[in-house]
């Protein structure tokens, strides 16, 4: 298990970088966003991968990598949102959302790594493709848990589903890594 923290951290690393180069680029404008326009974010990149998985044709030249790194990122954003509250103008500092976003993957990593244990590591034998369709899952789910206003009766919460998504894509990442 060693080895998928350091993987983890890699990953994670790769994706961090493009947050906050992305936070010089445009500031925290994502901070006006609702969760329901974040979730259709993440399901849009999971479309695609679904569609590049799918399809022999590419008509654009960014394959399944950038999209599992965008789902990790509009998920950590998510996760922020769910906390902070979504605002009518930018409001963090590169800074501050570096903490943030660095809190928000220290407590999706430590879940990973419990329930890595107790599954021993079974992710590493499913193919990307059903993580994609895992993922594509858990939208639906948080899809279902907004439109009922936020309020389960028996399951996870939003932030469990968004938690499980960043993993996942984690893990479809490190799969592909090692192809390459």
């Amino acid at each position: 298990m060693q080895d998928t923290s350091k993987q983890y951290d890699g990953v994670i690393s790769t994706c961090r970088s493009l947050f906050m180069n992305k936070m010089k680029d445009y500031g925290s404008a994502w901070r006006i966003l609702r969760l329901p326009s974040l979730t259709d974010q993440i399901f849009i990149k999971a479309q695609r991968i679904r569609g590049l998985q799918q399809n022999n044709e590419r008509k654009v030249d960014e394959g399944e990598v950038s999209e599992f790194i965008g789902i990790i990122n509009y998920c950590t954003m998510a996760l922020i949102q769910l906390e902070k509250g979504v605002v009518e103008q930018p409001d963090l500092s590169l800074e501050d959302a570096i903490t943030l976003y660095d809190d928000k993957i220290a407590n999706t990593k430590q879940l990973m790594m419990d329930k890595n244990h107790d599954y021993g590591e079974a992710w590493r034998d499913m193919r990307v493709s059903s993580l994609t369709d895992l993922i594509l899952q858990k939208l639906l789910r948080v899809k279902q848990i907004e439109d009922n206003a936020g309020k389960t009766i028996v399951s996870e919460g939003i932030d469990a589903n968004y938690q499980d998504m960043i993993n996942y894509s984690v893990f479809a990442l490190i799969h592909l890594e090692s192809k390459g």
